[in-house]
């Protein structure tokens, strides 16, 4: 027995030494596949590749021998030198990893969002700390003014703003500086609204591929939904809250229990806004989480939009353009979990100047009889000085249009 035994084990060993000593061959011949493997593979000429474009491995080569085994989107999200990395089989269908160097780079110039004159009082200093200076991707990029000025003697001086981002982009933008004895009394300014008659913008605007509706907060006091129900409104913007400042706490809209309430009871279409200061993704993030909590218990069919619009104080949040679009998308992203849909007010100018592209529909602010954005939209915010059975004074109106299925 004892010898079956031993004679059992020197089998094994025998056998576990078989097993390694047939992989090692086998690597050994691997390697030398590997080692003397074919390998043509040729780069585009330029491999500089602009900050945020989208391509795949395969975009950067123009021809190889063989195929690619992941062809994966690259991350070009960081400016500077980056490896990319990647497998293919090549012709005599041997796997290999093979991997070449991209430089990420920015050329695209800094932003100055500025007026084309500027009047300041004799002895005052020149502020120009809200003119509006940001780039793609420098979340600081230098503001200067350049130019000679002296705010002690009257006159109208010819200036320039410049910027330079940290790739060294730079753009200068031309004012002009007046420097006065004093200011001319204010001009009473005349408040008396022009109306906008919904009825109107429904027999001008609506068609089959349209819903023609309405966006509402605190300002529009105690709705009339019968009203708003019996005068054609098919949807309603509600305004759920917003931050009370940056860094501050958060607020629920006064009305927003009340508006939502009705709404659902009259049967009217409902979607969301969130007015946001948030200055960093997980500020967005924190503020999603708290829509989501204040929002649970209620019936939402159309999207929630992220509402930002601080570009007066922009400077002070130190954020690219990058980053704030990031913002959107993070906040966004977090409702999409929880399975509802999200969007992006703006108005056109800031939506094509200062945005980039977000992964969510936009909702459009352009008070004309036409509009003129050049990107996709979702909505379009046609007035705000609308009027309609259900509301004392003036409303916001907006036209959906309906996404074919």
């Amino acid at each position: 027995m004892k010898k079956i035994v031993i004679f059992l084990i020197i089998l094994i060993i025998l056998g576990v030494s078989g097993t390694f000593y047939y992989n090692y061959i086998e690597n050994k011949k691997q390697e030398e596949l590997i080692k003397n493997a074919k390998i043509e593979i040729t780069t585009i000429d330029n491999l500089d590749i602009e900050f945020l474009t989208k391509l795949k491995v395969s975009d950067l080569i123009t021809s190889i021998n063989g195929k690619i085994v992941d062809d994966y989107v690259i991350d070009t999200k960081k400016v500077g030198k980056k490896t990319v990395d990647f497998i293919f089989i090549n012709d005599d269908n041997i796997r290999l990893n093979y991997s070449f160097d991209i430089n990420i780079v920015d050329t695209v110039p800094p932003l100055i969002w500025n007026a084309s004159s500027y009047t300041i009082v004799k002895g005052n200093e020149f502020d120009y700390s809200n003119v509006l200076c940001g780039d793609n991707y420098d979340s600081k990029p230098e503001c200067s003014v350049i130019g000679n000025y002296d705010i002690n003697k009257i006159g109208f001086y010819k200036l320039e703003f410049k910027a330079v981002d940290s790739s060294g982009n730079e753009i200068t933008s031309p004012f002009t500086l007046n420097v006065v004895e004093s200011l001319p009394p204010t001009k009473p300014t005349n408040n008396e609204i022009v109306y906008k008659d919904y009825s109107d913008i429904v027999k001008n605007y609506k068609t089959d591929k349209t819903k023609i509706g309405i966006d509402v907060s605190s300002w529009q006091g105690e709705i009339d939904f019968e009203s708003l129900k019996n005068a054609g409104v098919e949807f309603i913007i509600i305004r759920v809250g917003g931050n009370t400042g940056t860094e501050k706490e958060n607020f629920v809209d006064k009305t927003f229990y009340y508006n939502i309430e009705e709404a659902n009871k009259y049967g009217i279409d409902v979607g969301l806004y969130f007015f946001s200061y948030a200055n960093s993704k997980e500020h967005a993030i924190r503020d999603a989480n708290w829509v989501l909590d204040v929002i649970k218990d209620y019936d939402i069919s159309l999207p929630i939009a992220f509402d930002w619009e601080n570009w007066n104080y922009f400077n002070s949040y130190n954020l690219s353009f990058y980053e704030l679009t990031e913002m959107a998308n993070a906040f966004l992203d977090t409702l999409s979990k929880e399975g509802y849909e999200g969007m992006v007010y703006g108005s056109k100018n800031y939506l094509e100047s200062m945005w980039l592209e977000v992964d969510y529909p936009i909702w459009v602010a352009q008070y004309n009889s036409s509009l003129s954005y050049k990107g996709d939209y979702l909505l379009w915010q046609i007035c705000e000085n609308g009027k309609v059975d259900g509301i004392k004074g003036a409303v916001d109106v907006d036209i959906l249009y309906l996404q074919d299925e």
